[in-house]
């Protein structure tokens, strides 16, 4: 019997227990790996958010208002019934405050409750008044007394301060720097109507108008150094004739400059830098039309006048230099009160802030830096007579001209902070005139703080602008050449080595940068642009060259493999270049190339510029571009290579009319992905570009980057402080535009990727 052999096709069970298991398995695997990517996404989205609301939470309390809230209200405390209020002033805690009057008389008292802590008299000769006072400075808290005959009483309220039983102690002591004994500064004993003074650690100026006219006594320190015991030695200054009745004096710190209030609405501006021959440097009105000046101050600092006038108007006015070394008074800007006559202005003791009284009870707050109105509120319906604010600017106490006290807490934590002082053009004290800068810090206490973020902005997209410059071109079509021209088994080496460049730490590039890059630019800078231009020429040469040779000595190299030939061509003509940099700059520059650009072109040289920052960080993102441009041309499908070479396109025709529209949304990404990396590099334009924070064009000059002033100043920025949150908001400057950049970038991306997926 004949085995019959069974043809049919095998049975496959689907249902077997091993193939449920395997389906049930494989679907959790899916599951898992769903809600994975998803969490993941989901996670960074958040992350991304958290940051952003981070940094917001940083940034906001810039721009909140100030709050002004009373407090108490008392009776001024009086030692002699009748005695006008001269002077008021507050100490560092806004616990004990200070009251002279006319008869001399100096009372401590609370400034929360008004109760008299202590009290006692300046030793005013018998029979004299003080008729005039003057402050130094708010911070020495020294001050003149001018007095009915003539003379003037040197004095300054101190407290010390202790902890006995851990609670805080604050006892006000009254001191003489230079004796109780008055000075004469008006030798024929008229009453001192103004009075200025300043005093430095050498000298010592006072400036008081009389009867008489207006004297001046500059007064030399010679300090034992036993005794530390202060002699003065005088010298007496004679003014030119003023053309009108001196209504107030003021003398800055330098004790440089003299302001005289003239009449109702004019400053005379007096230069006694010579002191043997003092000179009048203008006279000018200061008010608009018809008004009239009711209150003068120094802003901090003594380089602004605040010049209050009867129409409720506050200027702000500073000397000017122009081109011939010549200073005028210039007004810089003004801030509005109300309609009524400014009574009394309060200069902050640590800021570029101030505060302004009128006869109707208003008060108002302004920064003049970032020229704000922080706030105006009625304090009362009667007119403010005498206003102080504590040096911490957190506490305002008011004399009210129905005899009453008030004392009110200031909440204003960040006024030098507006839109026009970080995005606009400031006129800051001593310029010429209005400009961005950033200057966020000083070894003065009166340092007006420059927070434009406008160089940096300018610094980062230039600084992306010179390594894109150089990176795009050499990463795109280096990676057009490896990706669909080159062999592959060379292909294989060289995409993981530029690959690699990629890992090398920042900072060791940017140290080279720093440390021999510039150098060697600033020394062979002839030679560098010869070779930037001579390379890219020896390329094209040896190319026509090679095309023209015999087929068969051209087959003599793999086809993808002639890329090499080129390497000993760019080393040789690099070296030629560098070689003659020095016999270049003899014949075409006199020998010195520097000196020809900033004599021929006007551009300054910087050593550690934009040139250096942009060869070191376009090496730092070629990369980048190179890695996602190659894969984006190399996943071009094959096919559609093949289809257009079949049909008669060249090889040239087929990469720029089908392979690179294909690949141009992933290009694209690619440069946007280096354009970020080179917006947010810190390391080399922190050490490659010399960190000034200029906006200047010039690739020979320098820059200051968002990031890199982050990286610098906030390790040094109070916590807390308008600087810390300002670099915050550098930093969300920074996030935004990165990210819209890249939401940019994406749109673009699909848009491309919508109209060439038909290819």
């Amino acid at each position: 019997m004949n085995d019959v052999t069974d043809l049919s096709p095998p049975v496959v069970d689907f249902n077997s227990d091993e193939a449920r298991r395997h389906r049930r398995l494989r679907a959790v695997k899916d599951r898992v790996a769903r809600w994975a990517v998803g969490v993941g996404g989901i996670g960074v989205i958040i992350a991304i958010l958290l940051i952003f609301l981070y940094l917001l939470y940083e940034v906001m309390p810039l721009f909140k208002g100030a709050e002004m809230e009373p407090v108490t209200r008392y009776a001024v405390p009086v030692a002699e019934a009748g005695a006008d209020t001269l002077y008021l002033a507050m100490e560092e805690q806004s616990e004990l405050a200070l009251r002279l009057d006319s008869s001399g008389n100096v009372v401590f008292f609370g400034a929360q409750d008004g109760e008299v802590r202590s009290q006692l008299r300046l030793p005013i000769p018998q029979g004299a008044t003080i008729t005039a006072l003057a402050e130094a400075d708010p911070n020495t808290q020294e001050v003149a007394a001018g007095l009915s005959n003539g003379q003037v009483i040197l004095f300054k309220h101190n407290y010390r301060v202790s902890y006995p039983n851990d609670v805080r102690l604050i006892e006000p002591q009254i001191e003489y720097p230079f004796g109780e004994e008055p000075i004469t500064l008006a030798a024929s004993g008229a009453d001192i109507e103004q009075l200025a003074l300043r005093d430095s650690e050498d000298s010592m100026i006072l400036a008081a108008s009389a009867a008489d006219g207006v004297h001046v006594a500059l007064y030399s320190k010679e300090v034992d150094f036993l005794s530390e015991e202060v002699t003065l030695e005088r010298m007496d200054l004679e003014l030119p004739p003023l053309p009108g009745e001196v209504s107030r004096v003021l003398i800055d710190p330098e004790q440089r400059w003299i302001f005289a209030a003239l009449g109702d609405n004019r400053i005379a501006v007096l230069d006694i830098r010579n002191r043997d021959q003092p000179l009048i440097n203008s006279v000018l009105p200061v008010t608009e039309a018809d008004a009239r000046i009711s209150d003068i101050e120094f802003l901090l600092g003594g380089t602004s006048l605040l010049i209050g006038d009867d129409r409720g108007s506050i200027g702000q006015w500073f000397l000017v230099r122009d081109e011939n070394n010549e200073y005028s008074l210039q007004k810089v800007r003004s801030f509005a009160l109300h309609s009524s006559a400014i009574s009394s202005i309060a200069p902050e003791h640590r800021r570029k802030g101030f505060m302004a009284a009128d006869e109707e009870g208003q008060v108002g707050l302004y920064n003049s830096t970032a020229h704000r109105t922080l706030l105006t509120q009625s304090v009362s319906d009667a007119p403010i007579q005498h206003m102080t604010i504590a040096p911490r600017a957190n506490a305002l106490l008011v004399e009210h001209a129905n005899g009453q006290m008030e004392f009110l807490r200031l909440h204003n934590e960040h006024p030098e902070i507006s839109w026009s002082a970080l995005w606009e053009e400031v006129w800051y004290e001593g310029y010429a005139e209005p400009d961005y800068i950033w200057q966020s810090s000083a070894s003065t206490n009166d340092f007006e703080p420059k927070m434009s973020l406008m160089p940096l902005a300018f610094g980062t997209l230039k600084a992306a602008f010179y390594a894109m410059l150089m990176a795009a071109p050499l990463a795109i079509c280096g990676a057009i050449y490896t990706a669909y021209f080159m062999a592959p088994a060379m292909r294989r080496k060289v995409k993981p080595v530029i690959e690699l460049m990629e890992a090398l730490p920042t900072v060791i590039l940017g140290f080279l940068a720093g440390l021999w890059l510039a150098p060697f630019v600033e020394e062979s800078l002839s030679g560098i642009f010869a070779m930037l231009m001579l390379v890219p020429l020896a390329i094209v040469g040896f190319g026509f060259f090679w095309a023209q040779l015999p087929e068969s000595i051209r087959r003599l190299v793999p086809e993808g493999w002639q890329v090499l030939l080129l390497i000993p061509v760019v080393i040789i003509t690099s070296m030629l270049a560098l070689g003659l940099s020095d016999h270049m700059e003899l014949w075409f520059f006199n020998g010195d190339m520097r000196g020809w650009i900033s004599s021929e072109l006007g551009l300054n040289y910087d050593q550690r510029n934009a040139l250096v920052v942009g060869l070191a960080m376009g090496f730092a993102v070629i990369p980048t571009i190179f890695s996602i441009t190659e894969d984006a041309i190399f996943s071009v499908p094959k096919h559609l290579t093949y289809g257009s070479l079949a049909l008669g396109a060249t090889p040239w025709q087929t990469l720029t009319r089908v392979v690179l529209l294909t690949a141009s949304p992933g290009i694209f990404s690619a440069v946007m992905i280096g354009m970020g990396r080179a917006v947010g590099e810190t390391m080399i334009v922190l050490m490659a570009t010399g960190n000034t924070p200029i906006m200047d064009a010039n690739i020979f000059e320098g820059m200051r980057t968002l990031a890199a002033n982050i990286a610098v100043e906030m390790p040094e920025s109070e916590v807390g402080s308008s600087h810390y949150r300002v670099l915050f908001l550098a930093a969300m400057v920074l996030f935004l535009f990165t990210f819209v950049v890249n939401t940019f970038a994406e749109m673009v991306r699909h848009r491309l990727r919508k109209k060439y997926s038909s290819l």
